[in-house]
């Protein structure tokens, strides 16, 4: 009788950490009047998505935050999407 405990046992997924799409050498910058780029970031309701979705670092997730915020307060992005 084999008991359970002594099985070795493997992780189904082993999946590789993404990279942040903000650090690298020729990365693209994040600015509010960059709508075509903070659109990508933004779900189909206008929420923000969250970094562990888009594998943002935590401080340019905080940059790209702003960077919205900024850009629906001037106009350039919608509050709301429909």
């Amino acid at each position: 009788m084999v008991d359970i405990n002594q099985i070795p046992t493997r992780r189904p997924f082993n999946r590789r950490r993404k990279t942040c799409p903000f650090s690298g050498a020729n990365a693209p910058k994040i600015d509010y009047k960059d709508v075509r780029l903070l659109q990508r970031y933004i779900s189909e309701r206008g929420k923000i998505v969250p970094s562990r979705i888009t594998a943002v670092s935590q401080k340019k997730q905080r940059e790209l935050a702003k960077a919205i915020k900024r850009a629906r307060f001037l106009g350039l992005l919608p509050y709301v999407l429909k």
